[in-house]
């Protein structure tokens, strides 16, 4: 998405040697590498995704070999998906700060509860 707006809008390009010339950006011009937020929102999304994806992953994975009920496991695992694609669209559609803290603290909060549970059966 971030590459995708980023030769839409012909900015945002993020480094100094992406102002060679080449097969893409043929006539670099000044102004290239400075903020665009169409393309710097995208960016952002990203980097939220890559700390919050990742732990659920592993917390995931762990949370899965203890063996929960299939409910549990349901409820949990949707309840982040749904947090994070409403953070998604939260963030994509501009929405204040509140509103994507809220889709966060919900999905973080979803990764604690199957950590302390993981820990919880690892300890029994």
């Amino acid at each position: 998405m971030t590459v995708y707006r980023m030769l839409r809008a012909n900015a945002g390009w993020a480094s100094p040697e992406d102002m060679k010339p080449g097969l893409i950006n043929r006539n670099p011009r000044p102004g290239q590498l400075d903020v665009n937020d169409y393309v710097d929102r995208s960016r952002r999304m990203h980097h939220n995704d890559l700390e919050n994806i990742p732990a659920f992953l592993a917390v995931g994975l762990l949370f899965i070999a203890i063996e929960p009920t299939l409910q549990l496991a349901n409820i949990l695992m949707y309840t982040f998906v749904g947090a994070r694609a409403l953070h998604a669209i939260a963030y994509a559609t501009k929405r204040s700060h509140e509103v994507r803290a809220t889709f966060y603290t919900i999905g973080s909060l979803v990764v604690i509860a199957m950590a302390i549970l993981v820990l919880v059966a690892a300890l029994s």
